[in-house]
């Protein structure tokens, strides 16, 4: 009977010791939950197993909400969260300013595309709205093609309509800019070229490039909410229901590396374009943490560039796209910066206005 007791009292602070060894070297062994709530655009990496476990070996399990970027800055309710994560700089300037936070994480961004089909591109480049580089990605003249939005211009009208004869017109789909960051960032760029390639800062250059502006939004009817709707129809309708969609590059990026993008199926980058920032505002230790890992933590960062995002370094997304034959820009140049946070609402506001007409 002894010698059994002294078994079990051995097993026993074996036992206890691996306890300690595990408590010693991970801590309390349940990962603290983290909430966030974040553009839609990343929520296919936050819902990745493998960052989750990226994550649950730091000791957090990271739950998220989607929510389009302007709704985080200024209707969602960030009271029972962690940190908050939008598509932009200016939503993330927002946050900031009325939460009183200075504290500020920048893991990785994109640039805004459109997604389109080969075909589409061909009847534009006959336009001389887009054109191919002799490395084979496409461009989109801004300027041109908002001359096309002037004078009302139809798919079916164009030099090489019987490619697309389709009585629509010629626009890129978006979200809808009352919720969206996508489409406010579409909103930026296309208020910078209206605006004689210059960043709209006062009520006149407003004034002036309004009427044209909200044409852009208006004329397309009915817009989803976040960036994930009009990429899903783009990539289940096809070119008959959305022949030209403004996404977030990682978006396209994502789906090729996950062999879902078709042939045909091709991006064209806006000459000027906008890079969108995404910019995580931790509101409280753990979130800071959150930031922190996503911005210096390798395989977190590897895992970033696997879904399509630019990471702090460069060469990760390049080598990348290159592996799976994804046609991107890598050095980008034409790029401008959206407008102040209190200017691109004013102009959202009259767009908001608008629709009410």
């Amino acid at each position: 009977m002894k010698r059994v007791l002294s078994i079990v009292l051995a097993a026993g602070l074996v036992l206890a010791v691996a306890v300690v060894i595990v408590l010693d070297r991970t801590g309390d062994p349940r990962p603290r939950v983290v909430r966030g709530v974040i553009g839609s655009e990343k929520q296919g990496f936050f819902d990745d197993p493998a960052v989750r476990a990226a994550f649950e070996r730091h000791g957090l399990r990271v739950q998220v909400d989607p929510a389009g970027s302007r709704q985080i800055a200024t209707s969602v309710d960030l009271g029972g969260y962690d940190f908050a994560f939008p598509g932009s700089s200016p939503a993330a300037d927002k946050i900031q300013s009325s939460r009183g936070i200075t504290a500020r994480h920048a893991p990785f961004s994109t640039p805004m595309a459109i997604a389109t089909f080969e075909p589409i591109a061909e009847i534009l480049r006959a336009e001389g709205v887009a054109a191919r580089t002799p490395q084979g990605t496409w461009t989109f003249d801004v300027e041109r093609y908002l001359a096309l939005v002037r004078r009302g211009a139809r798919w079916d009208g164009l030099k090489n309509g019987s490619r697309y004869p389709v009585r629509k017109n010629v626009l890129v789909s978006t979200t809808d800019p009352r919720q969206s960051n996508s489409a406010a960032m579409y909103l930026a760029v296309t208020s910078f070229v209206a605006n004689g390639h210059a960043v709209v800062r006062d009520q006149g250059a407003q004034d002036e490039v309004m009427p044209l502006v909200e044409r852009l939004f208006q004329d397309q009817g009915y817009t989803d909410s976040t960036s994930e709707g009009p990429f899903e129809r783009y990539l289940v309708g096809g070119m008959g229901q959305v022949p030209m969609a403004w996404i977030y590059e990682a978006q396209f990026v994502d789906r090729a590396v996950r062999g879902q993008i078709r042939p045909g199926m091709t991006l064209m980058y806006p000459v000027p374009t906008v890079i969108s920032r995404h910019s995580l505002v931790p509101l409280s230790p753990d979130g800071d943490r959150v930031g922190r890992l996503l911005t210096t933590d390798p395989e977190l960062q590897r895992l970033a560039a696997r879904h399509g995002f630019r990471t702090t370094d460069p060469a990760r997304f390049a080598q990348l796209a290159a592996r799976h034959r994804v046609p991107v820009v890598t050095d980008l140049i034409n790029v401008v910066d959206p407008p102040s946070y209190d200017v691109l609402e004013s102009m959202l506001r009259r767009v908001e206005q608008g629709y009410g007409r």
